[in-house]
């Protein structure tokens, strides 16, 4: 099944959260190809989400500010989805169950005996 440009964006972002890493590094990390990759991080850097830092003649890509905020929304909105997904199983579930007034619950009560008899 193939990823949304979203699904790749949230890729690229998750895996620069932690360190910055070489178009390689992301590209293996992402199971992506590096020319669509160098689309997605030339999208990336236009919006300020990430930034091109070059390191001992080798370039690098890091998150911003602006990017850890992004990613951090993107995660948290993945959470609430996932919690609106069980919230709603558990309403579907709960509705399937028959409502308790619907059967007589209690069991009649059995009448003691006299032991004097």
């Amino acid at each position: 099944m193939q990823r949304s440009k979203l699904e790749l964006y949230q890729e690229i972002l998750y895996a620069l959260v932690n360190k910055r890493m070489t178009v390689d590094a992301i590209a293996y990390t992402c199971n992506m190809d590096c020319i669509a990759l160098h689309k997605r991080l030339e999208f990336l850097m236009q919006q300020g989400l990430v930034e091109e830092k070059n390191f001992h003649n080798v370039t690098c890509y890091a998150l911003t500010r602006r990017g850890l905020a992004i990613f951090k929304t993107l995660a948290l909105t993945k959470r609430l989805e996932k919690l609106q997904t069980t919230m709603k199983q558990i309403d579907e579930a709960l509705r399937a169950i028959p409502s308790l007034s619907e059967y007589n619950t209690e069991k009649p009560r059995r009448q003691r005996r006299n032991k004097n008899y």
